[in-house]
């Protein structure tokens, strides 16, 4: 699990990566607002402080949700009902007051990542989305019971797509994800997938493309 880590005071940005490495989590750092937009796309999860140097987490929060269901737990020192319920209203999964324990913000981040993946009914490696199921094992896909034909490449950029339904991966991070590389500035190759895999997939729909972002699987 990656987990972006959005706080600008150094000392407790340090502590945090190691403490949740040391829980077997990979993290992402960003000091800004708008490092923790330009980041956000690639990760599990988003542990976001309010103060920011550059604005204000609430707003983050916000835009975030405006394109993404990625789960973003909040961090902050004010424990007033109206900040919390703020928080909440502006999108955000969970609200997390300093100072807090680690095991505890551990199990936070594991809670709402669970209840982000809930539309998916998991078994034995597989993954139903609406009409749509993929057997991870097997790496095999049927829409409406029908078996689709993939190319290993297409097969990986439907399983990252729909891991996460509703959420826009960027450009870049598909390539990583996919390719094992960054595009750099190319992504040529991504767009001839992409309308590859629309047309096998029979409901073009389900993919929608983000301009200037990325793409994302809708239902």
């Amino acid at each position: 699990m990656r987990v972006l880590i959005v706080e600008d005071h150094a000392e407790i940005a340090d502590a945090l990566r190691s403490g949740l490495n040391d829980h077997g989590f990979e993290t992402a750092m960003a000091d800004t607002c708008q490092t923790a937009l330009e980041r956000y796309a690639d990760v599990d999860a988003v542990l976001l402080d309010v103060g920011l140097p550059d604005g204000n987490g609430m707003d983050v929060c916000r835009t975030i949700r405006a394109s993404s269901s990625v789960p973003i737990i909040m961090v902050s020192g004010r424990d007033d009902e109206f900040d919390r319920v703020l928080g909440l209203r502006m999108g955000a999964d969970d609200y997390v007051v300093k100072p807090y324990g680690l095991r505890e913000l551990v199990a936070r981040i594991e809670a709402v990542v669970r209840r982000a993946v809930g539309w998916a009914r998991s078994s034995g490696g597989s993954r139903v989305v609406g009409p749509l199921s993929i057997d991870l094992k097997q790496r095999r896909a049927f829409m409406d019971g029908v078996e689709l034909l993939f190319t290993r490449k297409e097969f990986d950029l439907l399983v990252l797509l729909t891991g996460e339904p509703g959420k826009v991966f960027d450009r870049e991070a598909i390539m990583r994800h996919v390719w094992g590389h960054p595009s750099v500035g190319d992504t040529r190759t991504l767009g001839v997938h992409m309308v590859s895999l629309r047309r096998k997939l029979g409901a073009p729909e389900l993919i929608q493309t983000v301009r200037g972002v990325g793409f994302r699987f809708a239902l």
